[in-house]
C-alpha cells in the first residue's frame, strides 16, 4: 500500500464511519474503483481505532461519567439504579452479539462477505430499512392530520431488551454495506427512540466492539508481514481527524434532518455497483483488482 492510498483510504474511513453509508463498503469500493488491492478486513479494523478515538474524545464527558458510575455500581448496589451506571452495563450487554458473531464468522468476514454483490445488496436493502425507520420517526415528531406529535424515548428509557436489540443491529454491520451507525440508529428509531438518543447510544455502543476488533487485528498482524504498518498507522491518524469533524457535524444534523439523502445515495450506489459488476467492469471478489 502506498502512502497516497493510505491517505485516501484514511479519509474515506473517517468520513464514512459515522454516516449511515457503511465505511467498510466504501473502503472496499474505493480500492476497487481505483484499481488498488482490497485493503482487507485487518486494515479496516485497525483504522477504525482512529475513528473510535475520535468518539472517545468527542463524548469524553459522557464516557467518563458512565465509566465512573459503572465502576461504583460494582460495589454500591444503590448505584445500579443510576442512569449512567445502567448505560455502562447495557453497553456491555449490547456488545455481546457482535463479539460472539465476530469471532464465529471471522473467516466469512475476511472472505465471502467482501463480495461486491453482497455489498451492493446490503447497501440497497438496509437503505430501504433506514428510510422506513426515518419516516416512522418523522411521523411521530410532526404528527399527521388529526394526530398530535408523539413523544419519543430518550436514553433514560433504555432497558436490557433494547440494549440487546441494539447489539444485534450492530452485529449486522459485520457484513460490508450494512453500516454500523445505519443499523443501530434504525433499530433505535424502530424502538421509538429520538434521533439524537439513538445516534448517541450507537456511537457509545461501538466503542468496546471496535476497539476490541482493532486490537485483536493488531495482535494477529504483528510480525505476520500482512500489514504495511507505516501507511496503516498514517491512515488511522487521518481517520481520527476526519472522523472527529464528521461526528460534530452529524450530531447537529441528526437532531432535525431527514436520513433520506443517505437512503437515496445508498440505493443509487448499490444499483451502480450491480451494473458495473454485471458488465464486468468491476470484479466482485475482494482479492482481485478492478478491471
Amino acid at each position: 500500500m502506498s502512502w497516497f492510498e493510505s491517505l485516501v483510504l484514511g479519509l474515506v474511513q473517517g468520513l464514512t464511519e459515522f454516516l449511515p453509508v457503511s465505511s467498510s463498503a466504501h473502503l472496499r469500493l474505493t480500492a476497487a474503483f481505483s484499481g488498488w488491492e482490497d485493503p482487507g478486513a485487518a486494515f479496516t479494523a485497525i483504522t477504525q481505532i482512529g475513528t473510535e478515538a475520535a468518539v472517545l474524545i468527542y463524548f469524553r464527558k459522557d464516557i467518563g461519567r458512565i465509566v465512573s458510575a459503572w465502576f461504583r455500581s460494582l460495589f454500591d448496589k444503590a448505584m445500579r439504579q443510576n442512569h449512567d451506571a445502567r448505560t455502562g452495563w447495557l453497553v456491555i450487554v449490547g456488545s455481546i452479539p457482535i463479539g460472539v458473531l465476530g469471532v464465529t464468522l471471522k473467516d466469512h468476514i475476511e472472505g465471502p462477505f467482501r463480495d461486491l454483490r453482497i455489498t451492493a445488496a446490503m447497501l440497497i436493502v438496509v437503505g430501504l430499512v433506514i428510510g422506513i425507520a426515518d419516516r416512522l420517526a418523522a411521523r411521530d415528531e410532526t404528527g399527521r392530520r388529526h394526530r398530535a406529535p408523539k413523544q419519543r424515548k430518550t436514553l433514560e428509557s433504555l432497558r436490557v431488551k433494547d440494549g440487546l436489540i441494539y447489539g444485534l443491529c450492530q452485529a449486522c454491520a459485520l457484513v460490508p454495506g450494512v453500516s454500523r451507525s445505519g443499523a443501530t440508529i434504525s433499530g433505535g428509531l424502530f424502538m421509538g427512540y429520538k434521533r439524537e438518543a439513538a445516534a448517541r447510544y450507537s456511537f457509545l455502543l461501538a466503542v468496546p466492539a471496535v476497539l476490541a476488533s482493532g486490537l485483536f487485528e493488531v495482535k494477529d498482524s504483528v510480525g505476520s508481514g500482512d500489514v504495511a504498518w507505516g501507511p496503516t498507522l498514517f491512515a488511522t491518524a487521518i481517520a481520527f481527524v476526519s472522523g472527529y469533524a464528521v461526528i460534530a457535524w452529524f450530531m447537529k444534523w441528526i437532531s432535525n434532518k431527514s436520513f433520506m439523502p443517505f437512503v437515496w445515495y445508498r440505493i443509487a450506489l448499490g444499483i451502480v455497483i450491480i451494473a458495473l459488476v454485471t458488465a464486468g467492469v468491476l470484479s466482485p471478489h475482494a482479492a482481485e483488482s478492478a478491471s
